[in-house]
């Protein structure tokens, strides 16, 4: 039983939804359906408040010495390194303050996970913050002796500097990307170093520059969540040659049977090696110099797809730095089949039927509670049959998209997207070079397959010049130039390779252009509270009778038959899991129910996708 539910949305003091019409963001229309009329009207109870009332399963098991310990890079890896989560040192800040150097800090924060977050034990929000530690470098290393000693981070939200013994090594601006810095010179003779980090994340209380910060709200409510500030992802070390490669550039060529291994972060010249493997047979290698491309044979390449996530093993050698790293061979692309445009995956047609991944923890906010809950909510999607994920205006650490890449889920990567309708001269250009951190970081993982460069209007500008600028950073990946082109009053540039519409509960399509291939980047969003796995504020667009969700599911997905019968070549579900006040997950947001009928809904996604992917969609209903 659906029931829409008429109650006006409670709005808050930073302009955010107030009424039916308007529920997207700040002053912009809502979502408009085919006869023009209002819809994806949502209710809420109140402000979020931030207050936590639940925990996941994997929660209480967390300690100082057990914090994310899995290697963090996995599409680089070496054999020497050293973890530094853990039990930090924790101050606020004020602006202008120097930093704490040699001074002990008052409090206690577990590293990494976000300042507001549960597990940091800090659980309140700071726009400046000081975190302090100390380490010592393993004598083995032989740092100084040819060998260089580099600090990574995977992420911290927003603007960061870094000193060590002192002095300053590295600042940062960009809380989605992970960066390093070569902190050999820092060292002090002695066992004992100290390590001071600096933030600066004002969320959407920003003055004159508004970086991209997603859902993220210093006042949330609704669709907008509490923020994740400071250190959120894994910080280590690990020593260099002084000739070393910063990250990978591997893309596939399925008809050439090769793949193209580019090293990046390193001066041109320097003799490379690539050798790639299939379990343990050598299947190709390649010798060159950095600065050029090496092309590494694979011959009759075995496919990765979402059925078959097939990973070959990489080994590179650049001077006398060795690393591993992993890849898949796959194109995507769209073309017309039959005259119409679809997306077409190895050169075959596909469907991708994927659910919005917010990718909020109750506990651990941006940050997954462990490796284990990281990979959970995409073993969920396969379990529920879906071959697709749209990760939602949020960048995961690089495990995430490696899990996506082994378990075989095509991912629509969203930009975080800023908190303005009128983004500033300097806005814009923060926003275009954390883009293009974004792309190059993520753009050998095979399970991505589609850049979204806006959603919804939140922030936009130069649409059709931004479309253009990721497709030429990446020519190898589909660019949605906006996801829900039907709403906020977006004028569609044309440009980029899918067009995407919004509708809720049921999915829409946009106006077929003969050239785009199209999509329902949002649909369904049908709300059920689950009683002891839910937050007291609760936030829907369509409430649903208990006994009849999984009808209800699968009655929606029957739309998405329909318009897959028109042309449709994929369709989002809103959403996998609950998030904070939003109810409209198929998960709880403890991640402890499930709220569909697992067998029933893998049943029908399986027969969605077989008879969708076909040159000519079959199953469709008699017209």
């Amino acid at each position: 039983l659906l029931v829409e539910l008429k109650e006006p949305v409670v709005g808050n003091k930073r302009g955010n939804a107030t009424g039916p019409a308007d529920v997207r963001y700040d002053g912009a229309g809502g979502l408009t359906g085919e006869n023009g009329k209002a819809v994806g009207a949502f209710w809420s109870s109140g402000p979020n408040r931030s207050t936590y009332e639940l925990r996941t399963r994997w929660a209480d098991d967390i300690t100082p010495g057990n914090a994310h310990r899995e290697y963090p890079r996995p599409q680089l890896t070496r054999d020497a390194w050293q973890n530094l989560n853990g039990s930090w040192q924790f101050a606020a800040a004020e602006a202008g303050e120097q930093p704490p150097v040699g001074r002990t800090l008052g409090e206690r924060i577990l590293v990494p996970y976000p300042v507001e977050s549960q597990l940091s034990g800090i659980e309140r929000h700071e726009d400046r913050m000081w975190y302090r530690r100390t380490f010592t470098v393993p004598a083995g290393w032989k740092i100084g002796d040819g060998r260089r000693l580099q600090l990574n981070f995977g992420g911290v939200d927003w603007q960061s500097e870094v000193y060590v013994n002192g002095t300053k090594v590295t600042e940062h601006k960009g809380g989605y990307d992970k960066f390093s810095a070569d902190i050999t010179s820092a060292l002090k003779p002695g066992r004992t170093q100290e390590l001071i980090v600096g933030v600066y994340d004002p969320t959407d209380a920003a003055d004159g520059e508004n970086p991209p910060i997603g859902k993220q709200r210093l006042d949330p409510s609704g669709i907008w969540y509490t923020p994740s500030s400071g250190i959120w992802q894994t910080v280590w070390m690990e020593p260099v040659a002084a000739d070393h490669a910063d990250s990978l550039k591997l893309t596939p060529d399925i008809t050439g049977e090769k793949l193209a291994v580019e090293v990046r972060g390193v001066r041109d010249g320097v003799p490379v090696t690539a050798t790639a493997y299939d379990g343990g047979r050598k299947v190709g290698t390649a010798t060159g110099r950095t600065g050029a491309p090496l092309s590494v044979p694979v011959p009759d390449p075995h496919l990765w797809s979402a059925d078959d996530p097939h990973l070959y093993q990489l080994k590179v050698t650049v001077g006398s730095d060795r690393v591993g790293s992993y890849f898949g061979m796959r194109s995507i692309a769209v073309e017309k089949v039959n005259g119409t445009p679809r997306t077409v995956l190895n050169g075959k047609p596909v469907f991708l039927m994927a659910t919005l991944d917010q990718g909020f923890w109750p506990d651990g906010l941006h940050t997954a509670p462990t490796d284990e809950a990281l990979a959970y909510d995409l073993r969920t999607h396969k379990q529920l049959g879906f071959n697709s994920v749209r990760k939602h205006i949020k960048v995961e650490p690089d495990r995430w998209f490696y899990w996506a890449d082994r378990l075989g889920l095509l991912v629509w990567q969203d930009m975080p997207s800023m908190n303005t309708v009128n983004p500033s001269a300097a806005s814009r250009a923060e926003y275009e070079h954390e883009m293009k951190r974004m792309i190059d970081q993520h753009s050998s993982h095979p399970s991505v397959v589609m850049w979204v460069t806006f959603n919804e209007g939140w922030g936009q500008y130069d649409q059709a010049r931004i479309a253009d600028q990721a497709k030429a950073w990446d020519p190898t990946r589909l660019v949605n130039n906006m996801s829900g082109l039907n709403c906020c009053g977006a004028v569609d540039g044309g440009n980029g390779d899918i067009a995407d519409a919004h509708g809720y509960p049921s999915p829409q399509l946009p106006e077929p252009d003969g050239r785009r291939a199209l999509v329902s980047g949002e649909y369904g969003g049908l709300g059920l509270a689950v009683p002891g796995h839910a937050w007291s504020v609760q936030m829907s667009y369509v409430d649903v009778d208990p006994a009849g969700y999984t009808d209800g599911y699968l009655a929606r997905l029957g739309d998405v038959r329909r318009l897959m019968c028109q042309g449709g070549n994929g369709a989002v579900y809103t959403q996998i899991s609950d998030v904070e006040g939003e109810l409209n997950g198929v998960m709880t947001y403890d991640r402890k129910v499930l709220k569909l009928d697992a067998k029933r809904v893998k049943a029908a996604h399986d027969a969605l996708i077989r008879d969708a992917s076909n040159p000519v969609p079959t199953g469709c209903p008699a017209p």
